[in-house]
């Protein structure tokens, strides 16, 4: 996980996962419109497992 990734989690979530596949996008996506915290915090699970 580089600190763009990282960045672009905190900033726009969705897009930090876009090659992780459309269903992590979608999962960080609807976490993001219910708060923007767990939209980033999604993000950064996802990036941290591979």
């Amino acid at each position: 996980m580089s600190i763009f990734r990282v960045l672009l989690s905190i900033i726009f979530p969705p897009l930090a996962v876009y090659d992780r596949g459309c269903g992590s996008m979608l999962i960080v996506f609807i976490l993001t419109c219910c708060g923007w915290i767990p939209g980033v915090i999604g993000a950064l699970v996802i990036l941290n497992k591979n």
